[in-house]
Formats: structure tokens, C-alpha cells, sequence
């Protein structure tokens, strides 16, 4: 077995160091991840300058991207082989609902997804970020259920675990992606220069956050597991779409 871990929060974040050491008995493990925190980088690509792979003291590799660069990098051009399993985390914060648009963490996975590998993102829901522990061993089982029986193609999965400790947590849910308010306004300022600046207003709170949903799930104690598409096409309006072309 052989696993490739990723993430957008960068190469020296606690949660990737604990996430290969917890899976280090498992699988063979490379680590590839941003040089610097990109979150928000969603699936983005650099695509005018070259980039650097670089290899810190603890074996960690890095590069100068964004996290899809990283894995697709990896995959593309660094390793001689197929990972296993790609998976990006574990992530300062949660990636439910309408976060996973902006992910980097959930677009890392995705890549590996897209260049055919099954791919976990993985996040703890929590800024203050007080039990990783929690995650990587919601990881480990998931892995280890990955290794018993795999699900025949690949999939991407993302993993979102509430911030308790580990004997609090009440199990694993499969659910579907929630969706929130509108997010809040940006934030006006004006800097030290006299130059008016605007910072990104918080995400919404939770508005479709009831049973079966990610939001729900971590709210009760439960980590959450929803699998996730990529095609776009919103298929049930085709023929409206049509209809209304034609008319």
C-alpha cells in the first residue's frame, strides 16, 4: 500500500506530521504539500511559472503551488508509480457543505481523484484544532477499511470530524453535502498607506444542516463521510435549457 498525503494548510502543518505518522504501519508514505498555507486555492492550477520540489529535514516534500499542483506534480512527474490512495488533510478547520468549492484541502483529493486514484480529504471541524488525534484515527479506519475491501473504482470522499476526543466520538455517518446562508459581507479597512483594502467576510452559518447532512452529523458527534462528484452537468435542466433556447 502506498498513499500520498497532501494538504493545503502546508508541509509543516501538525495535522499532516501526525497523519503519516498514524498511517506510517500501514502504507509506504509520501508526503507532497504546499510550501506556505494556501487555503481557499480550490482546484487551481499554476500555470505561468515553473514550479520547485523541495525536501524538508523530516523527509516531507514541498513545493512552491498550490495543493492540485502538489498531487498532480507528484503523480505526473515525481513518483514512478500510482499511489494507492491520495489523501489531503488533516485540515485546520471543516470543508462541509458549500465549503468544499473553495477547498484546497478537498481539491488536493480531488486531483488525485481525476488522475484515477481514490482520494480521501480530511478535516477537523474545528479552528482551534485540539484533537487531530480524532481525525487521524477516523483516517486510519477508513484506510484499513479501504485495504479489506476497496470500493471497485475509484471515489473521492470527504471526511469531516468533529473536535472531541476520541472515545467521545460516536461513530462514522455517511452523508450528503449541507449548504449555508449567504456568507457575510466583506470587510472594509484602510491601511497604514491610506489605501482602502477589503478582507473576506466569514462563511455562512449552516441553512441546510438537518438529519443526513454533513453539517448534522458533526453537530451530533459524528464524523461524516460524503462521496463526491465532479460533473457538474445539472442534468435535470437539459430540457428546460432547451426548451427555453428553442423558443
Amino acid at each position: 500500500m502506498r498513499i500520498l498525503l497532501s494538504n493545503d494548510d502546508g508541509y509543516f502543518a501538525p495535522g499532516i506530521e501526525l497523519l503519516a505518522q498514524t498511517l506510517s504501519d500501514l502504507a509506504e508514505i509520501t508526503v507532497v504539500a504546499p510550501e506556505r498555507d494556501r487555503s481557499g486555492a480550490s482546484n487551481s492550477l499554476t500555470l505561468d511559472r515553473p514550479l520547485r520540489l523541495r525536501q524538508a529535514a523530516n523527509g516531507f516534500h514541498f513545493v512552491n503551488g498550490t495543493p492540485t499542483d502538489c498531487v498532480h506534480l507528484a503523480v505526473t512527474g515525481m513518483l514512478d508509480y500510482l499511489p494507492d490512495m491520495v489523501i489531503s488533510g488533516i485540515n485546520v478547520g471543516a470543508n462541509m457543505g458549500d465549503d468544499t468549492i473553495y477547498s484546497g484541502t478537498v481539491a488536493a483529493a480531488t486531483e488525485g481523484y481525476l488522475l484515477g486514484v481514490p482520494s480521501l480529504a480530511v478535516s477537523l471541524a474545528s479552528h482551534r484544532a485540539l484533537h487531530f488525534e480524532t481525525a487521524a484515527q477516523v483516517t486510519r479506519r477508513l484506510v484499513e477499511r479501504f485495504m479489506e475491501s476497496p470500493l471497485g473504482e475509484p471515489a473521492l470522499l470527504n471526511v469531516n470530524v468533529p473536535d472531541i476526543a476520541p472515545e467521545a466520538l460516536r461513530g462514522i455517518r455517511v452523508t450528503r453535502l449541507g449548504k449555508r446562508h449567504k456568507a457575510e459581507g466583506v470587510v472594509k479597512q484602510v491601511n497604514p498607506r491610506g489605501e482602502t483594502v477589503y478582507w473576506v467576510g466569514a462563511a455562512g452559518l449552516a441553512q441546510d444542516a438537518g438529519e443526513g447532512t454533513d453539517f448534522h452529523a458533526v453537530e451530533n458527534g459524528f464524523a461524516s463521510l460524503t462521496p463526491l462528484q465532479i460533473d457538474l452537468t445539472h442534468a435535470a435542466r437539459i430540457g428546460v435549457v432547451d426548451r427555453w433556447l428553442s423558443a
